[in-house]
């Protein structure tokens, strides 16, 4: 049971506001965390409650949300507040309503990306580890974009699998395939973007206004590509997304090759968090990536 008194009594003492005759209405939130929308007198806000030791994954969520918003290119869910009471932990946020997508919505989230891509850092990384999902991701920064995706990304999540037991070809493959992975950057330099993190469809939508919103972060500076890869890893964008995207800020003429690098992260990570249904996907997009 969740301890709304003291809940309430916590974002008064922040926000100024009586939660007194607060409604609370459970709403579908993902796999990992439980999401209420509470509705005030005056307020609607939206909050996150998990388990009282994950209160770190609330709190580079919501630094992960401020960078986005310090960009004034997309828009993002404005958070409120972190912390503990009892024995679980929250994140506080104003609720937005969601709309319905207009003609040029897609087009105009293409565009909006893209500015936020062209916000840049001299170096790949970020400044505190985040989370993917519910793995920890590692953001030490780094000089060069290569050894960041051998280390901090592939190269920990295969270390991750191997934990979990998945060994053999997969770790053996893996292996050859960080050590060839310049040759997927052979002549292409990635600048260091700030990126979303995790772009599928799930964590973007429209506003009652008509704007794009994008939420749910696992932010970094890295290569633009993995955005737009994970774009076109579970699908739900559409070619004005793609097209408004490439005239703000068009990509590399390989990306399509390297989209599938990018995405076997993703892939990864979901063999670490949801068991052997994602094993053989896994390896395939190796042997393919080896094959190049």
């Amino acid at each position: 049971m969740h301890d709304w008194k003291a809940l309430f009594e916590r974002f008064e003492t922040l926000l100024n506001q009586d939660f007194k005759n607060c409604t609370v209405r459970s709403v579908s939130g993902g796999c990992i965390n439980q999401t209420f929308i509470l509705e005030t007198q005056h307020q609607r806000y939206f909050v996150k409650l998990n388990h009282l030791h994950l209160e770190k994954m609330f709190e580079v969520e919501m630094a992960g949300l401020k960078e986005i918003a310090q960009t004034h290119t997309i828009q993002v869910p404005e958070a409120l507040m972190f912390g503990t009471v009892g024995n679980q932990s929250f994140l506080l946020m104003y609720y937005f309503e969601r709309g319905h997508a207009h003609q040029n919505a897609q087009y105009q989230l293409g565009e909006q990306l893209a500015a936020m891509h062209r916000v840049h850092s001299s170096q790949h990384g970020w400044k505190i580890d985040n989370f993917i999902g519910a793995t920890i991701q590692k953001n030490s920064f780094k000089n060069q974009w290569i050894t960041f995706w051998q280390e901090n990304r592939l190269g920990f999540q295969l270390a991750h699998a191997a934990e979990k037991g998945y060994r053999g070809k997969l770790q053996q493959q893996g292996e050859r395939l960080l050590a060839e992975l310049p040759k997927f950057f052979t002549t292409y330099q990635p600048q260091a973007s700030l990126l979303h993190g995790d772009l599928w469809s799930g964590n973007c939508a429209i506003t009652k206004t008509g704007e794009p919103i994008i939420f749910d972060p696992a932010i970094y500076f890295g290569d633009r590509e993995t955005d737009l890869a994970m774009t076109e890893l579970f699908g739900g964008f559409s070619a004005d997304f793609y097209a408004g995207y490439q005239n703000a800020y068009p990509l590399d003429q390989n990306y399509q090759t390297r989209k599938t690098l990018y995405n076997l992260y993703h892939i990864l990570n979901h063999l670490n968090l949801f068991g052997s249904g994602y094993l053989g996907q896994a390896q395939r997009t190796i042997d393919q990536l080896l094959a190049f």
